[in-house]
């Protein structure tokens, strides 16, 4: 090579090397820019939108322009905007007057024919229903993965017009119009800038409202859908499909797509939500637990509670991990997820003459369900990736024409079956692991099939091991309800105490979520696998995503009876009243253990009951910031969260001793303290000239003082304060580094009627360092 030559080359793999370092030094990721609400620089500009894009004006070139770079403009939910920025540009941006935060986008994750009935709403009595107008006049807002606006659970027949406050749309998009939306479903919204500024659509996905994997269908339907006579999943739990409000109207802002939720998308869809007019968010999607001032759903739903909006979420599926709930911020209605005394049978028939308790929907209609006795194989030597029927994974030769057990786990439970059937295999058995252990979250397999719990899948096995050639087949026995313990808390479904805010006792309740069958897109099998051709109206499917809708639901009937009660008023309502017993009258289990405060909080909701509390806890939005003060939260924190510029110094000395007025109490002893003092206001929404004695069920190692024992209200709507000592009689020793835990509760009982019983679950935790 000559000596120009060389020069050339030296010049340009100089040059590349400047321009990919320049590239990655300018790489752009998507941020969301928190801005002061009353700017001293927004008074030079004539819209919000002009004043967001100055800020990326300030950081770019002459020649670009900053709208290429902006995603959001937000100004309800928060106040600033959601751009694509490098690094550099964040670090400038941070330094120019009336920006209070940056924070870089996060994805988060999406997380019925009997449940109504479970929860004692029934349409032949005058009961909650005909109290509340089936919800009539309230808007639920849905955000998750759109709808399929043909189901016929959405339906108008029979609705109320829109309500005239209503000022949301019906977005046109792929397969998607205005002709889509009617009484029932009055708007539909779809938000892709934050998902595809990072995430392409690789997937076929409709980029419009319409719903492609099923989810925002399903929970949109479970909060507000419309009677559908004859619904089943194949002859599986038939019966009239039903939402909890099924006079409410939906709107359905489509936020979450096959690779996630990204919180920019979320922020957008709450911003308009608010203005639009709904009365209730539900957010079936969360992550995990997040300081409040970092949180995005918390900062729009703080909003959203100002505005007068409900905010229900889903309290994720990390359970039973202790500390592993989500959405825990004290104005948003936090839910876990239990389960109904339904149950679709089907017996694993062993060739030694065993029977394993297992469940699944596979189609009782099927040529294959009658249950033929096949040969079993479980490939659990060398490979693991066999035992959990992983793509590829399973040889041909091995499984062809038997009966396949894979381990739950890795891949979804659907998903298994279908590389069972892409193998050869026939049939199949689902194992729990001890993970999992009875957990039962069925599904309409692609062939025959059945989950069975971990003590089951250990018998299974041993059998295996102890012949040359086990057998085994599958007795399909339908839908049985009425003969197993319920509710109980779903092995999945998110534990407290709160990591973030251990003061505020969260999940607040727990809601139907375990098999719960609702409607479905006529795209999608009903696994919604891509390969499943079969077409359903009704799936299954388990998660605090199918807790959440519920309580939405219940949320939307109080609403409708009490339009002018407070979100915190709703919420109270809804947890005074839940039950911590299950319908044989024995306590709520958790597996084969009584469950605690931190895996069912106040307890499973009861519609009817929450209907009419009696009292209510209400908390104004002022008292919110006066909690998050005595946490120790700074100035500019409590500012991202609340818009507010607060002196906690002089919020706290004019509010000493105060306590956030919440319907359950979480007492925390720290170090060797001794006793705490709570202050509790009570509101009168029942009867006027009410009395209420209180009944406590002390922690253990704790002594309870409540003053006055007695409460009287003499008129509707008046308010009355009580106190109460928590006094440890445990002694913890410093350093030893241990937390414990007790529990009990605190009820104000209606002296007169009984039927009011304004019931706090109370958590004790003593920490040492």
């Amino acid at each position: 090579m000559d000596s120009k030559s060389k020069i050339q080359l030296f010049f340009l793999t100089t040059l590349f090397l400047f321009t990919l370092t320049f590239v990655n030094a300018q790489t752009l990721g998507t941020y969301i820019v928190q801005l002061h609400p009353h700017g001293t620089t927004s008074s030079a500009f004539t819209s919000k939108l002009k004043w967001h894009l100055s800020f990326i004006q300030q950081t770019l070139s002459s020649d670009e322009d900053p709208s290429s770079r902006l995603l959001y403009s937000y100004r309800s939910a928060m106040d600033g905007f959601a751009a694509q920025l490098s690094e550099s540009e964040v670090e400038y941006l941070k330094n120019l007057p009336d920006v209070i935060s940056i924070r870089p986008d996060r994805m988060l994750q999406i997380q019925t024919t009997y449940s109504y009935k479970f929860l004692g709403l029934n349409p032949a009595r005058e009961n909650g229903w005909y109290q509340s107008g089936f919800g009539r006049g309230t808007i639920i807002g849905v955000l998750d993965t759109g709808v399929w606006p043909e189901s016929p659970s959405f339906n108008d027949q029979g609705m109320p017009p829109v309500p005239k406050k209503w000022k949301g749309i019906c977005q046109a998009g792929k397969a998607f119009n205005s002709s889509n939306c009617n009484r029932k479903l009055i708007g539909a919204r779809y938000f892709t800038k934050g998902h595809s500024s990072v995430s392409p659509f690789r997937i076929p996905e409709y980029l419009s409202p319409r719903d492609s994997s099923g989810h925002g269908t399903h929970t949109s339907s479970t909060a507000g859908g419309v009677p559908v006579p004859l619904a089943s999943v194949f002859g599986y739990a038939s019966g009239v499909a039903r939402g909890m409000a099924p006079g409410a109207h939906i709107a359905v802002y489509k936020v979450c797509w096959f690779n996630g939720c990204y919180n920019s998308d979320i922020m957008a869809a709450m911003d308009v939500a608010i203005r639009d007019g709904v009365d209730i968010l539900s957010l079936s999607l969360g992550g995990f637990s997040t300081p409040l001032y970092d949180d995005s759903i918390a900062i729009g739903s703080f909003r959203a509670m100002e505005h007068g909006i409900s905010v229900i979420c889903a309290a994720g599926n990390n359970g039973p991990t202790a500390m592993s709930v989500a959405n825990e911020a004290p104005w948003i209605a936090t839910i876990g997820a239990s389960t109904l005394d339904r149950t679709f049978p089907a017996i694993v028939h062993m060739g030694n003459g065993q029977r394993l308790y297992g469940e699944s929907m596979y189609p009782l209609n099927h040529p294959m369900s009658k249950g033929k006795e096949l040969e079993l194989v479980y490939l659990s030597e060398g490979d693991t990736e066999s035992q959990f029927c992983l793509r590829g994974s399973l040889p041909r030769d091995k499984v062809k024409g038997k009966m396949v057990v894979c381990d739950r786990g890795v891949n979804g439970r659907a998903e298994k079956g279908q590389v069972v059937k892409e193998a050869g295999g026939v049939a199949m058995i689902l194992t729990n692991t001890e993970i999992n252990l009875g957990e039962d979250s069925v599904d309409v397999h692609v062939l025959p099939a059945s989950l069975v719990g971990f003590d089951e899948a250990v018998t299974l096995k041993d059998y295996i091991n102890s012949t040359r050639r086990p057998l085994a087949r599958i007795e399909f026995g339908g839908t049985v309800i009425g003969k197993s313990r319920a509710p109980a808390v779903a092995r999945f479904s998110a534990r407290g105490p709160s990591y973030t805010n251990p003061s505020i006792l969260k999940p607040d309740v727990i809601a139907p979520g375990v098999n719960i069958i609702a409607a479905w897109p006529q795209n999608l099998g009903p696994t919604g696998l891509p390969e499943d051709s079969r077409r359903v109206n009704f799936s299954v499917m388990s998660g605090t995503s199918m807790a959440c809708p519920h309580v939405s639901g219940i949320a939307a009937l109080v609403r409708s009876a009490h339009p002018g009660w407070s979100p915190a008023a709703i919420k109270s309502a809804i947890m005074t009243t839940a039950e911590a017993t299950d319908h044989t009258g024995r306590p709520i289990l958790d597996e084969s253990q009584p469950a605690g405060v931190f895996d069912m909080g106040a307890g499973h909701v009861n519609p009817q009951r929450a209907l009419n509390p009696g009292l209510v806890y209400d908390i104004r939005p002022d008292d919110y910031i006066i909690h998050l003060c005595s946490l120790g939260y700074t100035r500019s924190e409590i500012f991202s969260i609340t818009h507010r510029n607060v002196s906690c110094n002089a919020v706290m000395k004019m509010n000493r001793g105060f306590s956030l007025n919440y319907p359950s109490f979480s007492v925390i002893f720290k170090d060797g303290e001794r006793r705490k003092m709570f202050r509790r206001r009570l509101t009168n929404v029942g009867s006027a000239n009410s009395i209420y004695s209180v009944e406590v069920m002390a922690p253990e190692g704790v002594k309870v003082i409540v003053k006055p024992k007695r409460l009287v209200f003499k008129q509707v709507n008046q308010s009355l304060t009580y106190r109460v000592w928590f006094i440890s009689r445990k002694r913890v020793k410093r350093g030893d580094g241990l937390v414990t835990y007790a529990e009990g509760n605190l009820t104000w009982v209606h002296s007169q009627n009984g039927f009011n019983r304004v019931r706090s679950p109370v958590a004790v935790t003593w920490k040492s360092k």
